[in-house]
């Protein structure tokens, strides 16, 4: 345990500080130790269908800021942006979403269901049990729908949005129009997980699945064996590998969802326009999926700001350019007022 709080302080410090050696300041050893602590001892709460596992930093006085994580990836990508942002005042609430980490469902019988909008209503049940009102809230990949569907949703419970891709919102009915042969090739994972040996080959192969969509997402990061690994056991979650499948079965319409959902996903299918201040980011290397910038830009009918990240940035953001996605939050923030 020492050596893995050790290897998240160092990559914390290693962002903070690019001059960080083998010694450190008695500050900011202290500041890297309270962040490495937050993620590697999640607290736990419940709230709806979930006991929900989510690190927090910053003082409880300070402006809610929710950050959410994508496929597959963890609470991890968001270590440094946390450090940053709690350093500044906010406080800051990094949720494991439904089937990874430490987040668990309060009864077994539960529908182990990945469509869009329950997992947007996890975060507002976990907004009700942290009795947060209203937050900043930022999220890439499966992190970025559920913040901008929240944000359609329950504008009233946020205050600002960054969303990496921008509009990512979708629904059944769009998704079974084909695309062009190069764009479907891109979703090739998506088809692999229809099925019954794509569910058997995630089911056996997780951590090396994982690798290989952090490597062709984001081509020009190398990452290294620790980081991966700190993320990677999120994955060895009970209900992983079902939400990820019935997510990607769901958005194909191979898959039903739950009645409860139905009303809120007849309004994501009419494409809802977000009101709220927004700032979209993209990095200039992303591998992955990901509509132009220009395709989304009038869906935000708010104050709006876009940020293409330079320098070989590519799927994930928060860990690939902490320092541009923490800007990105206090940008936000600052539309806001």
């Amino acid at each position: 345990m020492k050596a893995l709080l050790l290897t998240v302080v160092l990559s914390y410090v290693s962002i903070v500080n690019t001059k960080a050696k083998a010694s450190l300041t008695d500050s900011a050893w202290a500041n890297a130790t309270e962040t490495a602590n937050a993620f590697s001892h999640p607290k736990q709460i419940n709230a709806g269908v979930l006991n929900i596992g989510y690190a927090e930093l910053g003082p409880a006085s300070g402006q809610p800021v929710i950050l959410l994580h994508g496929w597959p990836y963890d609470i991890h990508s968001y270590t440094q942006v946390s450090g940053l942002l709690a350093a500044k005042g906010y406080h800051v609430i990094v949720p494991y979403l439904r089937g990874y980490g430490t987040t668990r469902f309060l009864n077994k019988n539960t529908m182990r269901n990945g469509q869009q909008a329950a997992l947007a209503a996890d975060i507002i049940a976990l907004m009700d049990a942290l009795h947060i009102e209203k937050a900043v809230i930022g999220g890439f990949d499966w992190g970025a729908r559920t913040a901008d569907i929240i944000a359609a949703l329950w504008p009233e419970r946020c205050k600002a949005l960054v969303s990496v891709s921008g509009y990512l919102i979708g629904s059944q009915q769009a998704n079974k129009a084909p695309l062009n042969p190069k764009a479907e090739l891109s979703w090739w994972y998506q088809f692999y997980f229809a099925t019954p040996r794509g569910e058997e080959g995630y089911q056996a192969n997780t951590s090396d699945f994982a690798r290989l969509i952090w490597q062709t997402a984001s081509p020009a990061w190398q990452f290294t064996d620790s980081t991966f690994a700190l993320s990677a056991t999120a994955f060895t979650n009970p209900d992983h590998v079902a939400i990820v499948i019935h997510n990607y079965r769901w958005r194909l319409g191979l898959a039903a969802g739950e009645k409860q959902y139905d009303a809120l996903e007849k309004k994501l299918a009419t494409g809802p326009a977000i009101t709220v201040p927004t700032v979209t980011l993209e990095g200039d290397a992303n591998g992955a999926p990901h509509p132009d910038p220009s395709a989304y830009a009038a869906r935000f009918t708010g104050k709006y700001v876009h940020h293409t990240l330079t320098g070989g940035v590519g799927h994930n953001p928060p860990q690939e350019a902490p320092v541009a996605f923490a800007a990105a939050i206090e940008e936000a923030d600052q539309l806001a007022r």
